[in-house]
């Protein structure tokens, strides 16, 4: 696997992630060991957590996962604290909160530092000076190597990078990780030009617009997707509407042509993005991962990514649930 420097550092990750967010819900030890694997032997290493997905137990299962001394080495960790489940904050970003939460992720998952850790929400209830004050004291504790941020809009983005490299902190933002996909392109207004402007790197969460851009709900909604989930469904079902199924129409057309799965036509097309390190997938089986690391072997040709462009444009705009 190609492989891509994670924003101005040293660090360099493959061009394609392991997401984890369902690990523990939908996806249990044995296939998420099996997904760890599957991306070492392509010679990719980046896998993606946060001490909220499944309430810590994603964590946990990477920590098992990442028992065996060769997965290890092999893997880059990356995690991420602010979000609070329940209780009348939905972020909490504060010096006490991510202390803690870091502290108990390195617990879980069993390792002495992270390697990428990410604040995941802008929290309006804590000033920004303290949360990077926070993020300073764990990089230069040894718990982090490099630091990020989630789903921050483009003036958020601008502000945290220019506060955090000066004094007293000295600390760059390495990487972004926001929504990006060919249903959801809202981050080209803003985002992209910042984190360009500012040597950060994007990683693009839902590149696969939430299942939507592999074709799955183009004749109906299957029982065992996340469409059909009472909980997860409305998060889906914003981007079946006409514009958006043109999209997933066009992806299906062109993975046709080209003789692979709309999958691979999806990840190649955001993974290609400027600014962009690398997707992060979150596959809920064996299956799904090793058809995302196909695209590996995928360029998509000029007059394909053209089009490609021109049908998704309509999209430019945010999603409905990030930047609140």
């Amino acid at each position: 696997m190609e492989q891509r420097p994670l924003g101005v550092t040293g660090l360099t990750v493959g061009r394609l992630a392991l997401g984890t967010m369902g690990w523990g819900r939908a996806t249990d030890i044995d296939d998420a060991e099996s997904q760890v694997r599957l991306l070492v032997d392509a010679g990719g290493n980046l896998v993606d957590t946060a001490d909220s997905y499944g309430d810590g137990m994603s964590e946990t299962m990477l920590g098992k996962v990442l028992a065996d001394p060769g997965l290890r080495s092999a893997v880059i960790v990356a995690s991420k604290a602010g979000r609070v489940r329940g209780g009348l904050r939905r972020a909490n970003t504060s010096r006490a909160s991510l202390i803690a939460a870091i502290d108990a992720s390195l617990a879980r998952l069993g390792v002495d530092h992270v390697d990428l850790w990410q604040v995941d929400v802008w929290d309006t209830g804590t000033p920004l000076a303290e949360t990077l004050d926070a993020i300073s004291t764990v990089v230069r504790s040894g718990r982090a190597r490099y630091a990020g941020v989630c789903d921050f809009t483009g003036w958020q983005l601008g502000t945290a990078s220019a506060l955090a490299q000066g004094p007293p902190h000295h600390l760059p933002i390495s990487v972004t990780q926001v929504e990006y996909s060919l249903v959801q392109r809202g981050i080209e207004r803003e985002v992209v030009p910042c984190a360009t402007f500012h040597g950060i790197g994007i990683l693009a969460a839902a590149p696969l617009g939430r299942g939507v851009l592999t074709g799955k709900y183009r004749h109906g909604t299957p029982p065992d997707s996340r469409g059909a989930s009472e909980s997860l469904g409305g998060s889906v079902r914003q981007y079946l509407d006409i514009p958006h199924r043109r999209i997933v129409d066009g992806v299906a057309m062109a993975a046709e042509g080209l003789g692979v799965s709309p999958t691979e036509v999806a990840l190649a097309w955001v993974r290609d993005r400027d600014g962009v390190v690398a997707p992060v997938v979150g596959a809920r089986t064996h299956h799904q991962w090793r058809t995302a690391l196909a695209s590996e072997g995928l360029t998509l040709p000029a007059a394909i990514r053209s089009v490609l462009d021109e049908v998704s444009a309509p999209v430019l705009g945010y999603p409905n649930e990030v930047f609140d």
